[in-house]
């Protein structure tokens, strides 16, 4: 089903970002899979940066949501080994929005990556979220997202 909605999209699943520090990209604990904050990134390069409310417009944030959604998904693949039949959901999606103190949209900018994990993978994408605004993140990303999803098994 992934492959299929990915290219129904025009999609292509980036390869998993190795961390850029004293991390794991991933953990695997009693069934449950938590998945470090993805930045925008595609083909190695962040695809956009700064804040929202003042240098970024909500729709630019919401295709930057996209591109973590598109690297959690990344991620997931690598960590699961390429085996979808042990994945079972999408629990939750913490969102962090780099945005001017008086940006209120977070919400909306993470639509872009909740919006997206429900069209590749049905009811499984379907999950709880925060969308939080922060003073700034990590090379200046304009968004980063942390999932946690529910293995089979």
């Amino acid at each position: 089903m992934l492959e299929n909605n990915l290219t129904k999209l025009g999609l292509k699943l980036p390869e998993a970002a190795a961390p850029a520090a004293n991390y794991v990209p991933s953990v695997i604990n009693n069934g449950v899979l938590y998945i470090s904050g993805q930045l925008p990134l595609a083909d190695g390069k962040l695809v956009r940066t700064g804040k929202l409310g003042t240098e970024v417009s909500v729709e630019d944030g919401q295709e930057a949501a996209r591109h973590c959604a598109l690297n959690i998904i990344a991620q997931t693949q690598r960590a699961i080994e390429g085996d979808w039949s042990r994945f079972d959901r999408i629990v939750k999606l913490s969102s962090f929005v780099n945005s001017a103190p008086d940006f209120s949209e977070h919400h909306l900018v993470t639509n872009g990556a909740s919006d997206l994990l429900v069209e590749l993978l049905g009811d499984a994408g379907r999950h709880s979220r925060s969308a939080v605004g922060v003073a700034n993140l990590p090379l200046n990303a304009s968004v980063e997202i942390e999932a946690i999803i529910a293995l089979k098994g």
